[in-house]
């Protein structure tokens, strides 16, 4: 550990709308957070989270330019802060650089996103599951996905096999946004790692392996309606997400485990154009001289998701199904969220996808920097007690509930 003798300080590295609701829930919480720098490249958007803080909240926050991808540049500024913690809320790409700085310095690490590489559509935990030894020889811990999925989807599954079940056998995570920006196509988060994300291969676990599917946008994906809590009948459709790799090494029993999200006709459409004029492409081309990557063209031109919430109406639900056996008998219960949109949008001046991440960000730096939550190495969300985490999503904005519920069918 650092010299820093935990005086509930907490570095934000990233500026969009996720790192803005962390700091300001961060900010209405000071008996834990008692300092908050929030850095980025771009410095006039932490200054900018900072202005309105101080104007809801009259607080002050630090606030500081770093290039989340120079390891040196990361290292002289935790030196320079001497934060307890570090929640990285940047890109998933740099997550390895934001470890290695931690390491360097011996501070606390929370992120809400697995390492992904920029070069390649593909997300896992291996390369940060390789640091667990290394933490634990630092003695610092290092909490992987403290998002909503993952995270609370993780934090469920832990308190349902805690408290509900005593075997879980199937689950189904089901994330609904039901909500409308008004625009014509925009993605809810950072547009680069949404399109990566969704025009992947699907894969879902069943009896020990994991089973591939076509991607939303081709032929033979798999998807139904499901009867939503508020929001109704919305079309869901098969997805990997990575919060299934951890959750079926470490949930004991389980026989299926599979993610679903809702998307629009018209957004499965716009994205089915994008793919096949090649601007979804994540390879460089030539253009006129210059190397392009066409998705970070892309990106520059689509509406920037933080913007999105002062047109957003509508409700996000997202939950797990889950049947298992308790004292003998099947049963099955579905814990969920509602977020509306416009609510967040008047705490936070941003829309309900940022917050449902940005508030459990938040909460799992809190456990950290509070020790309900410790250890030395590197965790993913389940392994750790779940009691704690959810009453402070009731407390801090994200009240869930448990209902009894009918199993969903192998075959949908």
């Amino acid at each position: 550990m650092s010299d820093t003798g935990n005086r509930g300080k907490i570095m934000i590295i990233g500026a969009g709308g996720v790192a803005a609701v962390a700091a300001h829930k961060c900010a209405q919480v000071p008996e834990i957070f008692r300092e908050i720098l929030v850095a980025s490249r771009t410095l006039s958007k932490c200054e900018a989270i900072g202005r309105d803080i101080r104007q809801r909240y009259g607080r002050d926050i630090e606030t500081a330019q770093v290039d989340a991808d120079n390891v040196p540049e990361l290292i002289a500024l935790i030196h320079r802060s001497r934060p307890d913690l570090v929640l990285n809320l940047a890109l998933p790409y740099q997550d390895l650089h934001i470890m290695d700085a931690c390491l360097e310095t011996g501070v606390h690490y929370v992120d809400t996103a697995n390492y992904e590489p920029p070069d390649e559509a593909h997300f896992e935990y291996s390369w940060q599951w390789a640091y667990r030894e290394r933490f634990k020889e630092k003695g610092i811990m290092a909490v992987l996905g403290s998002g909503f999925d993952p995270g609370v989807t993780n934090v469920f599954t832990a308190y349902a096999q805690k408290h509900l079940f005593d075997e879980i056998n199937y689950l189904d995570i089901l994330d609904c946004n039901a909500g409308d920006h008004g625009r014509a196509f925009a993605t809810n988060f950072n547009p680069e790692i949404n399109i990566r994300e969704v025009t992947q291969v699907v894969r879902h676990w069943e009896k020990g392996k994991w089973t591939e599917t076509p991607a939303i946008i081709e032929d033979g994906s798999i998807h139904f309606g499901f009867d939503y809590p508020v929001a109704g009948i919305k079309a869901s459709y098969l997805l990997y997400h990575e919060e299934l790799e951890s959750l079926v090494l470490n949930i004991k029993g389980l026989k299926r485990a599979r993610f679903w999200m809702t998307f629009s006709d018209n957004y499965l459409n716009h994205l089915r154009v994008l793919r096949n004029v090649g601007m979804t492409r994540i390879d460089e081309v030539d253009y006129e001289g210059h190397k392009v990557v066409p998705v970070k063209f892309l990106k520059a031109l689509l509406p920037e998701p933080a913007s999105l919430g002062t047109r957003y109406k509508g409700k996000t639900v997202i939950g797990n199904i889950m049947t298992g056996k308790k004292d003998g008998k099947t049963i099955t219960r579905y814990i969920y969220n509602v977020c509306d949109h416009e609510e967040a949008f008047k705490e936070t001046g941003t829309q309900a996808i940022a917050y449902t991440t940005g508030v459990p960000a938040m909460i799992g730096a809190m456990m950290v920097l509070s020790g309900v939550w410790q250890g030395e190495g590197v965790y993913n969300m389940e392994q750790l007690d779940p009691d704690r985490f959810m009453e402070a999503l009731n407390r801090y904005g994200l009240p869930w509930k448990v209902v009894e519920h009918a199993p969903l069918p192998d075959k949908v």
